[in-house]
């Protein structure tokens, strides 16, 4: 079609059953109707129609700014100011973003190119979950330009599958070892952490103001929170112990200077973890695998319910908002599923009739005595 006083012809076709109309900057009807099929084209094969001087950086402004009006509480300040979100810093770097740099045109992001991404980011050992959350922030900030009007189509993001959720947690016993081998300033975090299930952000930013030793309790404000939501937490002895010899008391009330790496030096010498040195890097660096800081989260939960809290004061107290995320949390261990056999075998043998009622003979009773004593006897072990 032509416009009213304009000799360009524009191409019309639909997407999703929307028309979408551009121009195909020539006036000769041939070479408007190659363009015509180009666009088609490009759109089956998921490349988003954008205006070619939109950059990375707009897509990576929109998102950031989206999570800023959400009060998303996963953005992050880093220490330069620049702000980011988990997955971000790997897709600024494979758009060749920087504060110099807006980045990559928005068209080249085609499915192609995001295999590739996910390619790259998997020969540099990473994991899918960690692709996945570079793969969602790509994903949202297309989209977030295609509500804003300045893409008409987003190209497919595909995400990889993932390995189950963690099933990670520490018995008392192994856990009280832990603790031994963490540094002194370390440990009324990671046990408040371990009693009550609190998130480690959580913990970092509580003041002193929000502590009342004499109650045993702190006040989390909702600002604090996740889920928003202010919550009352209780203090374990152990930990009242440790802040009771802190002074003076102000600031933030928990250390966590070094955290991770301490964490991972105390795990490795009590069995929890394994952290080996990497050859040919520019700085010392070391690969972790074991027992993580969240891990002490499931602990938490698990402890709560097998201590005989209610749910519903273990979910209040984790700060868990939905039940299916806080049962995915209390994971089953094979003592568990044993000691739950156990209860059901001294039921049976509680459920036996008694001996001398008169309703069997003596050899039969007999026999069920035998029966209920070796039940018995079976179940107490």
């Amino acid at each position: 079609m032509r416009r009213p006083n304009s000799r360009l012809w524009w191409a019309q076709w639909y997407v999703n059953g929307k028309a979408v109309r551009k121009s195909t900057g020539t006036h000769v009807k041939a070479e408007a109707l190659a363009k015509l099929r180009k666009f088609m084209g490009d759109t089956e094969r998921g490349v988003p129609m954008v205006d070619s001087k939109l950059r990375y950086a707009a897509l990576r402004a929109a998102l950031i700014q989206d999570y800023t009006d959400s009060g998303n509480k996963t953005l992050e300040v880093r220490a330069d100011g620049t702000e980011t979100i988990v997955g971000l810093p790997q897709l600024d770097a494979a758009c060749g973003y920087s504060k110099d740099d807006p980045g990559i045109p928005v068209s080249a992001i085609t499915v192609d190119w995001i295999n590739k991404f996910k390619a790259k980011r998997a020969a540099d050992t990473v994991g899918p979950a960690m692709i996945n959350r570079s793969l969602q922030a790509l994903r949202r900030g297309l989209n977030l330009l295609r509500e804003y009007g300045k893409i008409v189509v987003v190209p497919k993001v595909k995400l990889l599958k993932e390995p189950p959720a963690r099933k990670g947690w520490v018995e008392q016993q192994k856990f009280e070892e832990l603790l031994v081998a963490l540094p002194t300033y370390l440990r009324p975090l990671i046990a408040f952490m371990y009693y009550t299930g609190v998130r480690k952000g959580e913990a970092l930013s509580i003041d002193w103001s929000q502590v009342d030793i004499d109650a045993r309790t702190i006040t989390l404000d909702e600002a604090q929170t996740k889920n928003d939501e202010p919550r009352v937490l209780p203090l374990p002895s152990e930990v009242i112990a440790a802040l009771r010899d802190v002074d003076p008391k102000h600031g933030k009330v928990f250390d966590g200077t070094n955290l991770r790496t301490e964490w991972e030096k105390a795990c490795a010498s009590v069995g929890l973890g394994t952290r080996t040195e990497v050859e040919g890097q520019a700085y010392k660096w070391h690969k972790y695998t074991g027992l993580r800081l969240h891990d002490l989260r499931r602990s938490a939960v698990r402890n709560l319910v097998r201590a005989g809290v209610s749910q519903k004061v273990a979910m209040d107290i984790s700060g868990h908002k939905t039940v299916d995320v806080f049962r995915r949390y209390n994971i089953t261990s094979t003592a568990d599923v044993l000691g739950a056999m156990r209860l059901v075998e001294v039921a049976a043998a509680k459920a036996l009739p008694a001996v001398g009622n008169g309703s069997s003979s003596p050899a039969k009773s007999k026999g069920k005595l035998s029966v209920q004593k070796a039940k018995a006897k079976a179940a107490s072990r």
